[in-house]
């Protein structure tokens, strides 16, 4: 079974991606509301796929990428993101991020993600 952690500070956010999730078959394991709480449940559960918020309090999306790439962890990552800034996503990109969307986003968008990243078509961090 796939897991999913959801890293994203918004408890709205992690019921939508389980309730997109859960019926198909996907295991969402759990919701860390900040990047620092999301490395210790990535050390916890080994995720397969990880969906990040860009802003989070205490550490955002983008600098949780980067710790998450220095440990070495080969989990898959969507990043999502409710502002339309380009100057992150870029950020993310270069770290080699490739699978984004926005808030607020549907069932489908998000198991349109996880299919292409099952597939391959996916980037680790």
């Amino acid at each position: 079974m796939t897991k999913v952690l959801v890293i994203d500070d918004s408890p709205f956010i992690f019921k939508a991606i389980k309730k997109a999730l859960t019926p198909k078959g996907f295991e969402v394991v759990d919701n860390a509301s900040n990047g620092q709480i999301g490395l210790e449940m990535v050390q916890k559960y080994s995720p397969d796929i990880i969906t990040l918020d860009v802003t989070m309090p205490v550490m955002d999306g983008i600098e949780t990428a980067r710790e998450l790439l220095k440990l070495g962890y080969s989990s898959k990552i969507i990043m999502l993101s409710a502002m339309g800034d380009e100057a992150l996503i870029e950020e993310a990109k270069s770290l080699g991020i490739q699978h984004f969307l926005s808030k607020p986003f549907k069932a489908e968008q998000m198991l349109e993600k996880v299919q292409l990243i099952l597939e391959g078509k996916g980037s680790a961090v």
